[in-house]
């Protein structure tokens, strides 16, 4: 009787270190010992990086699926992707390796994509996006550290220096040495030059001591603003002519834009010149009296004959007076 419940002891622990192996198995491997179903996708990688088979498919997050196959392409690694049927990736959804923590595995993540997307077809390929990996990462630190460093140690070497004329600072103190004089030299005048402005003197000491100057100043500023609107205002009152004209309003506005005006202009111009031939010809009365001086003359004979008359008024009657003027012009 012992021996039986020692045989079924032994027995039962059997079975439960089977059924512990089973589990364990089903978690690592994705429970895929008898989930064949589903489809699958390609996606096509440079580099798959530590990614191996029974890898998680995530689709925000959620498991949809495992790696089932990982092998070389044609200048490129491929990764088949074994999706659950249950789950529809879209055609412009895309996929990348992702590392589940810095000790985690690796896992593809596949984006949402749009709704409006059909869905991919059992054995089409998924597009496919690069991420750098912790290594990339942690190497182009290093790069970076070796290439700072190499720049700190120039600095360093241009800062100390290792020659016989020494550094940056060697130099600037031999340079100091060298001109010590012309610094003394140069703080004096300084001094004296900041010394005569607190006293006043001269035109920057005036400037800054004189409250007078100052105030002159402000009021020639003030001046420059009132011309300066002056001629702001000038030129908007100019502006509003330039508008006008260009309306048509006004005089001008007229003659540039009525054509009856300007051609009426136009005769008028015309006339006058022809008036301005003619006197100058010596035609009609204006003209005569510009050209010819036998009239002049005749008008001064006319003139000089009534002051004879005018002279003998004195003498004589109303009548008789306008008989003599008559008869002296006549």
């Amino acid at each position: 009787m012992n021996n039986t419940q020692q045989t079924l002891r032994v027995g039962l622990f059997f079975l439960l270190g089977i059924a512990l192996i089973y589990v364990t198995y089903e978690t690592l491997s994705g429970s895929k010992t008898f989930n064949k179903g589903g489809y699958t996708l390609v996606a096509g990688f440079p580099d798959l990086q530590d990614l191996k088979v029974t890898d998680d498919v995530r689709m925000a997050g959620v498991r949809i699926g495992s790696v089932s196959q990982t092998r070389l392409g044609k200048h490129r690694a491929e990764a088949v992707l074994q999706i659950d049927p249950q789950y529809k990736v879209p055609s412009d959804a895309s996929a990348t390796i992702v590392m589940a923590g810095i000790i985690g595995t690796d896992y593809i993540s596949i984006d949402l994509g749009s709704s409006q997307a059909p869905a991919l077809a059992d054995g089409a390929e998924i597009n496919t996006k690069v991420t750098p990996d912790i290594a990339s990462i942690m190497t182009q630190m290093g790069e970076l550290g070796h290439k700072l460093d190499s720049a700190l140690s120039s600095i360093s070497n241009a800062v100390n220096g290792d020659g016989p004329d020494g550094g940056v600072f060697q130099k600037l103190n031999k340079i100091l040495s060298q001109n010590q004089s012309k610094i003394d030299a140069s703080m004096t005048n300084l001094q004296e030059i900041t010394g005569k402005i607190n006293r006043g003197e001269g035109t920057l000491g005036k400037l800054v001591n004189d409250s007078q100057l100052h105030d002159n100043l402000l009021a020639a500023v003030n001046d420059f603003k009132a011309t300066a609107s002056e001629a702001k205002q000038a030129m908007a009152n100019a502006n509003s002519v330039l508008d006008q004209i260009k309306s048509g309003q006004g005089p001008l506005g007229v003659l540039v834009y009525d054509k009856q005006a300007a051609e009426d202009l136009k005769f008028t111009l015309h006339d006058i010149r022809d008036v301005s031939d003619k006197m100058s010809k010596g035609q009609g009365t204006l003209g005569r009296l510009i050209n010819d001086d036998s009239l002049y003359f005749g008008l001064q004979g006319t003139l000089k004959k009534a002051d004879r008359a005018m002279d003998g008024l004195n003498d004589s009657g109303p009548i008789s007076a306008v008989g003599a003027l008559s008869k002296s012009l006549f």
